[in-house]
């Protein structure tokens, strides 16, 4: 998870490569900049798509959410949670790559409870005294209970949308704090929810038996746990206790540790890795087109 330790681990990788985070900031952690660079999100897209706003009726409220789509036919869905810093250009633009692949994307606000997206323009304003000031409340409204629930409401709108194929199941893949939200969203719809893939994904194994490693026997989804190293470096049992539980649970996954830090798919993180998050980009792509 973003959280203090991750980014001072993260603050010390950057120092080794000659790069403060101002200089990050700017060289191109705004809009423009997610619109230029490379890898994990911008890629040419084989296919045109087509992009709406929309807000979807959950139990807590109305959820606001970008929705993008193939131009044309039916395809199958996905669910998006973004990282920490939630909605933003970067995720949109994340979205649209994978909607250029074939899929119908839901990328949703985790936040809406609080307030609608933008929150923040980049990671990294998560950071700064007023974006830790500003976040923390929400995330404090954020329970796995409720997640479940906004997760059932997704797959019900998605599922009402002429441009989702019904017949395919559907898929989701989570980011930094939204990597648990993918396991409770095939919780929320086994018969539904396909496939999981969770990037250096927080939360993900704890004790509790609500804890994501605890609840993959109650899903019906293919799995992938990309793990960051300093992830690892911190938690060396997590890829352990994931690769125990779908085995028990009888669940496809695969789990890897990728020699990237925290952070290393989003395209507007510090540590932002291209190799390697294309690497995962295309571990996603093959899961989603073999278990959707």
């Amino acid at each position: 998870m973003c959280d203090e330790t991750t980014e001072a681990e993260n603050a010390v990788f950057l120092a080794r490569q000659g790069v403060n985070r101002r200089q990050f900031a700017l060289a191109g952690a705004g809009a423009a900049a997610v619109a230029a660079l490379p890898g994990c999100a911008t890629a040419s897209a084989p296919g045109a798509v087509a992009s709406r706003p929309v807000v979807i009726e959950t139990p807590a409220g109305k959820a606001d959410a970008f929705f993008v789509h193939p131009a044309t036919g039916t395809h199958p869905a996905v669910i998006m949670w973004p990282d920490i810093a939630g909605l933003r250009d970067a995720y949109k633009t994340m979205g649209t790559r994978l909607a250029g692949e074939g899929f119908a994307v839901l990328v949703v606000n985790q936040y809406y409870r609080s307030a609608p997206a933008p929150i923040m323009g980049s990671l990294m304003e998560w950071r700064t005294p007023a974006g830790q000031a500003t976040l923390k409340p929400m995330i404090a409204q954020i329970t796995p209970d409720g997640t479940v629930a906004d997760a059932a409401a997704f797959v019900h709108w998605l599922d009402a949308q002429p441009e989702v194929d019904t017949a395919r199941r559907i898929g989701t893949c989570g980011y930094c704090m939204g990597g648990p939200f993918t396991v409770r969203t095939a919780l929320a719809s086994p018969e539904r929810v396909g496939a999981a893939a969770s990037f250096h994904g927080g939360g993900l194994v704890g004790d509790a038996p609500d804890s994501p490693v605890n609840l993959l026997a109650k899903t019906r989804a293919a799995y992938l746990f990309a793990i960051a190293s300093n992830d690892d470096e911190r938690a060396p049992d997590d890829k352990t206790a994931l690769r125990a539980a779908a085995d028990a649970a009888g669940r496809p996954a695969e789990v890897e540790v990728y020699p990237a830090q925290h952070g290393w798919c989003t395209l507007d993180a510090p540590v932002y890795d291209k190799e390697q998050a294309e690497k995962a980009w295309s571990r996603m792509l093959a899961l989603f087109n073999a278990s959707l």
